[in-house]
């Protein structure tokens, strides 16, 4: 495992439009087509990253809340799939069963999503305003599987109700921390 931090893209960044498949219903799926009247949360994670499987169960917890709200949610995986095999489209789909994933689960094995938003751990966290402008990137929350902090998922859930009571998202944002994207060479 090698640890790295998100990029944090500038604010203000339009989402990347992408047509990825989403391995649980076997469809295309574009930015269009998940993208939510308020807000879309795109997640970047993968199968075997134990910074993913630290938050996994509050992340789906989370959507679970806010879809309802008109909040959309998506997992995209850009782990090149060739050089790990646990990140194979059926692999992932198996992942998201296992799991129950309220939301779609992109495969991006060109990695061109991942290149798109400035992606580069997993978890890597974006939260898009209805005009599809970053309004966050960055941390779930201060946990890690190595701290004691409780995985509440505050600094999302900032972000989205901020969103939704219409007021400026917080500023002072922090990056993510996780494994690394595993590039293709």
């Amino acid at each position: 495992m090698v640890d790295k931090s998100s990029n944090m893209i500038p604010l203000g960044t339009k989402a990347f439009d992408f047509n990825l498949k989403d391995v649980i219903t076997n469809s295309s799926k574009t930015l269009k087509d998940i993208h939510a009247e308020i807000g879309t949360v795109i997640v970047f994670i993968r199968n075997k990253c134990p910074y993913v499987e630290h938050l996994l169960e509050k992340l789906i917890d989370l959507a679970k809340e806010y879809l309802p709200k008109k909040i959309s949610f998506v997992a995209i995986n850009s782990n090149a799939p060739e050089m790990y095999p646990d990140d194979t489209a059926e692999e992932m789909k198996k992942f998201a069963k296992k799991h129950s994933f309220p939301f779609p689960y992109l495969d991006d094995p060109t990695q061109v999503a991942a290149k798109g938003f400035g992606a580069a751990c997993t978890p890597d966290f974006f939260l898009f305003d209805k005009d599809l402008k970053c309004v966050y990137r960055g941390q779930f929350d201060p946990s890690r599987p190595d701290n004691d902090h409780p995985v509440t998922g505050e600094n999302l859930r900032e972000a989205l109700d901020a969103l939704l009571a219409n007021k400026k998202v917080p500023q002072k944002q922090f990056p993510s921390h996780g494994c690394r994207i595993k590039w293709r060479e």
